[in-house]
Parts: C-alpha cells; structure tokens; sequence
C-alpha cells in the first residue's frame, strides 16, 4: 500500500515545500559519492546525524536539525519527498509560508527527541526528514481527514489504485508506526519508528490552533471532512482545472473560473481539476455515488 498523491489542491505556490525537497535532493547529491567509501560515510554520518548517546550527553545537539536533510540512499530520499509533496502543500496553504516552516522543523526536532527517549543509549546515527513529514502528516489528518488520497496497491502480480480518505490512510500508517516501535528492539537499527509517531502526534497537535481558528468541530461539519474547495481530478484525457485564484475566489464566495488547460506536475497533483459543466449531453445516466 502507497499513497502517491491526493485530490486536494492548494490556493498558493508552495515555495517553502518544494524548497525542502530541493534541499534534501542538492545535500544528498552533495555526499553520495561518500556511499562507496563505508568509512568515509560513517564519519560523515557521525558528524552530521543524530547519535541518540551523545546528545543524552549534551554534545552534538546540532545533529536534531541536520539529520533532518540527510538521507541513507535513494528509496530513502524519493519516498520522503513524495510523502513530503502528497501532504506538504495543503499545510502550506493553511499555515503561511513562514510558519509552515517554523512547523515542519519543530516536528522533526520533536521525532528525533522521540528516538533518543526511547534508546538513548544507541550509537546507530538517526538521519532522514520523515519525522518532520511524519509531522504534515499528522496535520493533514486533523483539517481533511476525508480527503481522497490514491493509494497504489501491489499484490504480487496484480496493480492496483484506489482513491481512499485519509484519514484512512494515515490512521492506518500511524499504528503501524507504533505496533513496529513496541515490536522492534529500541537497540537495534533500521527503522525509526518512535520518531515517526512522535513527530506525527506533534505535526497533529501544531496543527490544532490552525483547526480551531477555522472553528474545529465546525470546520468538519462545514466543509464534511473534505477540502474546502473543488477536488482535483485525474483522467487520461484533458479536463478543464481550476486556478488557484479560481480557489481563492471560491473561498471568498465567488464562482470559480476554468481554464481549457492542465496543470499537472511531474508526480501528477494539478492544482484543482473539475469536470465541465453538466449539460443534457453530457449528464450520465447511472446516479453516481457520493464522493466519500
């Protein structure tokens, strides 16, 4: 199971997310020639990463915040970004620029304190961005928990993709989080999974300001869990997309304007995809289901 892309789209450019990703991808490309060289990258690592032992000692603290832009190979890399690109932009949109930001460092800070609580005697450097992206997740869930999220499916031969509400997705993502860290040895290395959950619960209470500012309870009630503006769409052929000033107007009250064009990224998001206007040709004649 993993979701690749979700049908929310944003009203802004979400500058300080695809400035992450760039930072995560040029730092990586900065060392990775150091991967052929075990020694070498150890040393790295040891300097950069958070090593649980040494900062229950008070020294190296400064591995908290770079081992948030280190990663231990490519699968590592590309599935943190995508993660941080299905979910990232949404908070963006809601937060602001800068305390988006402020947000997405306190979230990984409070991982990788998470992962030295539970095993502050372990040596095993701690790198990767996905507890702060474990952090956006935690927010999605709480402002659009029925936001439709593609998941791909792989069942031994058999591909599949099925849009499924986040908070789904997400729920189910969480637990697996914390049934692995009570499961896995804190000794060991691999996975950090107490960071995962530690930076999900705090990306989710973070975000809880934001929630109750747009009236918490009310906010689901209004909007029913889902995003607050028309849901991307995706199909093979072309269909006419939203604007974000198109989203921007619809929040204030006013009808969206289409554009006879796409706007989809490299990973498939465009910016909010609605089909044409109903006219006698083109209502279908089977009722459909509802959304969620």
């Amino acid at each position: 199971m993993f979701p690749f892309r979700d049908h929310n789209p944003s009203s802004r450019t979400p500058f300080v997310t695809y400035g992450l990703i760039l930072a995560n991808v040029v730092i990586f490309l900065a060392y990775q020639p150091l991967f052929a060289n075990d020694q070498a990258l150890g040393a790295f690592f040891s300097q950069w990463a958070a090593i649980p032992a040494a900062i229950t000692q008070g020294d190296a603290l400064h591995g908290l915040v770079t081992s948030m832009f280190l990663h231990g190979g490519w699968m590592h890399l590309i599935g943190n970004m995508l993660f941080l690109y299905v979910f990232g932009d949404n908070l963006e949109d809601i937060m602001g620029h800068l305390a988006y930001l402020g947000f997405y460092l306190l979230c990984g800070l409070a991982a990788a304190l998470a992962q030295v609580i539970t095993s502050p005697d372990s040596t095993i450097p701690l790198v990767g961005a996905s507890g702060a992206i474990a952090g956006v997740m935690g927010g999605y869930m709480l402002l659009f928990p029925k936001a439709r999220v593609d998941v791909l499916f792989i069942i031994i031969v058999l591909i599949f993709i099925r849009p499924i509400s986040a908070w789904i997705v997400l729920g189910v993502w969480f637990a697996i989080q914390v049934f692995s860290g009570v499961s896995t040895p804190s000794a060991g290395g691999g996975v950090a999974f107490w960071a995962h959950a530690g930076g999900f619960v705090v990306g989710l209470g973070l975000t809880a300001p934001f929630w109750l500012a747009r009236g918490g309870p009310e906010f689901w009630h209004r909007t029913h869990g889902h995003p607050a503006y028309p849901e991307a769409r995706y199909s093979r052929s072309s269909l006419p997309v939203i604007s974000r000033r198109g989203i921007q107007a619809q929040r204030q009250g006013s009808a969206p304007t289409a554009q006879n064009k796409t706007d989809a990224s490299p990973w498939g998001k465009p910016s909010g995809q609605t089909p044409p206007p109903a006219s006698p040709s083109n209502i279908p004649q089977v009722r459909r289901k509802p959304r969620r």
